[in-house]
C-alpha cells in the first residue's frame, strides 16, 4: 500500500481513507488547510490507480493500515476518517483493533449487505466497463456523483485507470460489507456523518453504527450527497473536526 503524506511527523497523526474509484484528492483540500497543524497521511487503497497492490478485501485493507500503525506509530494515532469504501475499511479497523485511535469520523458508509446490487455487479461491469475509460460516460457518471467541477481531470484519469477486474473486486465487498459485532469493543470516539440526499439504505447503515458504536454520535447533513462533504466542502468538513474534538 502506497501513501500520500502531508505535514511533519512531530504534529498528532490523522489517516484519511478515501471512497472506492476515487483518490487521495478526495481529501486534498482538507489535508492541505490541515498539514499545519497534523501530520496526515491518505493511503492509496488497493486496486486504485497509483497503489501497488490489487484489491482482495476490505479486511485486508484494514490489516494493511493496522500493521502501518503498527510498525510507525507505536499502534495509536490521534484519528481515522474515512468515506463510503473508505468507511468500511475504518470501522474494520475499529472492529480489529479497539484502541488504534483516540478519534473516528465514519462518513457515508454502507454497512448493510446489498445482495441484488452484489449480484448485479459482476455481470453489469464485463459488459459496459469500456465505457468508464470514454471521457463522455465518465462526465455523466462524474455529475451522478455531485464532486465539484475542478476535479473532474483527477476523476477521470484515476477512475479510468482502474482495472475490470479491481473495480469489480472493490464494488462487490463494498455492497457486501456488514459492521462486525466486535466495533461495540471500540473506545475510539466516533462521529457518524451522513447526507439528507443520501439513499434510505446509507441512513439506515448510519442509524445502525450509531447504535452499535459506544461513544458514537450521529449527524444528518441538511442538503448533502453521498460523499458531498468531504469532497466538496473542505472548510465546513475541517469545522466538524474541530468542534468533535473540542467536545472530548
Amino acid at each position: 500500500m502506497k501513501y500520500a503524506e502531508y505535514g511533519l511527523t512531530k504534529n498528532e497523526t490523522v489517516i484519511f481513507l478515501h471512497g472506492g474509484g476515487l483518490a487521495p484528492w478526495n481529501y486534498c483540500d482538507i489535508a492541505e488547510q490541515l498539514k499545519d497543524r497534523f501530520h496526515i497521511i491518505i493511503p492509496v487503497l488497493d486496486g486504485h490507480n497509483g497503489s501497488d497492490t490489487d484489491f482482495t478485501t476490505i479486511e485486508n485493507n484494514a490489516d494493511e493500515i493496522i500493521h502501518y500503525v503498527d510498525e510507525n506509530f507505536c499502534g495509536n494515532i490521534f484519528m481515522i476518517c474515512g468515506l463510503s469504501l473508505g468507511g468500511q475499511i475504518l470501522t474494520e479497523i475499529l472492529a480489529k483493533r479497539k484502541d488504534i485511535c483516540r478519534y473516528a469520523i465514519i462518513e457515508s458508509t454502507l454497512v448493510i449487505p446489498m445482495k441484488r446490487t452484489y449480484a448485479f455487479i459482476q455481470p453489469f461491469f464485463s459488459i459496459c466497463y469500456p465505457l468508464i475509460k470514454k471521457r463522455w460516460f465518465a462526465r455523466l457518471q462524474f455529475k451522478t456523483l455531485h464532486i465539484k467541477e475542478n476535479l473532474f481531470e483527477d476523476y477521470y484519469k484515476d477512475s479510468a485507470a482502474i482495472s475490470k477486474e479491481n473495480m469489480i473486486a472493490f464494488l462487490k465487498a463494498n455492497s457486501d460489507y456488514k459492521l462486525k459485532e466486535s466495533i461495540k469493543e471500540s473506545q475510539a470516539r466516533v462521529l457518524v456523518l451522513v447526507g439528507s440526499k443520501e439513499s434510505k439504505i446509507m441512513k439506515k447503515s448510519a442509524e445502525i453504527m450509531y447504535e452499535q458504536i459506544p461513544n458514537a454520535s450521529l449527524e444528518v447533513l441538511p442538503g448533502y450527497y453521498h460523499g458531498d462533504l468531504s469532497i466538496n466542502h473542505a472548510f465546513e468538513y475541517i469545522q466538524k473536526i474541530d468542534d468533535f474534538i473540542l467536545k472530548g
